[in-house]
């Protein structure tokens, strides 16, 4: 048997629209408290996550599908993650239902990717389109991850309370839904965000228990152990060198991290830095991510597309490394497994926009 070619062609994909919703407020420490005694009344997290979660994917996929200045009734496929909720149906149909989307489409809904999901969302939506370029038929495919992290302070408090354990997790998890409308080159021409170039999955072997999201009774637990941010930034050169060598749209002379802009999932800080120290780049190149994650945290699945949706703000050019902002974009973010994905994007430069002040006010919520 011949080894498989994993070399990408000129695949004719592109991201044609970014929306971004965060929710309304933010939670500050002196919030605590008052989450804790709603949390205590045993909410139904389902009916939590339909009720504050759904919203905020509806209108994350509506701005998606304006700027893409699509029709409802072009969307082909929906591809939609999630670790926060495992209700069947899925989530997805509330989102395609909200949005008034008639006509059936293809829905994929993805669990058990995490922190990871967004860009295997992104993955799982190219091979669709691809499918479709191959049957000469044109794909518009809205990907969506929404997580409602904060219910999990419920089963934090739990095992501070029988335990005595106290995890870090709800000090890094926010709420977030993301979305894009991916699209093949079929179907009339759309002008790109960004130009879906290959990709890479991997797992890394025996890892599994250092990156879990397990079901409790009282919602769901955060595992994360001191090894994460080694093991999950020794396996970026490897899986970057290979995605080098297998898009040939690269150019050549692009052989180097610091030629590229990154749009690295911040799952928490000392990703961050041990991602610079591994790779040999600068915050600047990482500057969307630190961004995302000073004003935001981590949002899990949805916060990648967060994450580029940051890095074409004209601010963010402004601050880009010597050499001003990068053509070409490698995305990465890291799951349970321990699983990486990469990403490698050409951006447009005719996408660039002012920033959006997607950052919620601190307005005292109304927790009562």
């Amino acid at each position: 048997m011949s080894p498989v070619d994993n070399t990408f062609g000129e695949l004719g994909l592109s991201i044609i629209g970014v929306g971004v919703q965060y929710p309304r407020y933010n939670l500050a420490p002196d919030d605590l408290e008052t989450l804790s005694k709603i949390l205590c009344k045993n909410p139904v997290l389902h009916e939590v996550f339909v009720e504050d979660g759904v919203p905020l994917a509806i209108t994350a996929s509506q701005k998606a599908i304006e700027e893409s200045r699509i029709r409802l009734s072009d969307i082909t496929h929906v591809v939609s993650t999630t670790c926060t909720n495992n209700a069947n149906p899925g989530f997805d149909n509330l989102v395609v239902a909200g949005l008034g989307i008639k006509q059936q489409v293809e829905k994929v809904l993805l669990q058990g990717v995490g922190c990871s999901g967004g860009l295997a969302v992104l993955r799982t939506a190219s091979n669709l389109a691809l499918g479709r370029t191959a049957q000469r038929k044109p794909a518009r495919i809205l990907c969506v991850a929404l997580e409602l992290c904060t219910p999990l302070v419920r089963s934090e408090f739990d095992s501070i309370n029988e335990l005595q354990e106290v995890r870090i997790g709800p000090a890094l998890f926010s709420d977030c839904a993301s979305a894009v409308i991916l699209s093949n080159d079929l179907g009339g021409y759309v002008e790109p965000i960004y130009d879906v170039l290959g990709w890479d999955h991997r797992v890394i072997p025996d890892t599994a228990e250092h990156l879990r999201f397990d079901s409790d009774p009282l919602g769901w637990k955060v595992v994360l152990t001191p090894d994460v941010p080694k093991v999950a930034c020794a396996a970026v050169p490897e899986a970057f060198s290979d995605i080098l060598a297998s898009v040939p749209s690269i150019p050549r002379s692009l052989k180097n991290a610091e030629d590229f802009d990154w749009a690295l999932h911040p799952g928490g800080a000392t990703i961050l830095t041990g991602t610079e120290k591994e790779m040999g780049i600068t915050p600047y190149h990482l500057r969307a991510s630190y961004d995302t994650y000073m004003k935001h945290g981590n949002s899990s699945s949805a916060t990648i597309f967060s994450v580029l949706n940051r890095l074409r703000a004209k601010d963010m050019d402004a601050i880009a490394p010597s050499g001003g902002p990068r053509e070409f974009v490698m995305a990465c973010a890291f799951g349970p497994g321990v699983s990486v994905e990469m990403c490698a994007l050409r951006r447009s430069q005719n996408s660039q926009r002012v920033a959006d002040c997607l950052t919620p006010p601190l307005d005292d919520p109304d927790l009562d």
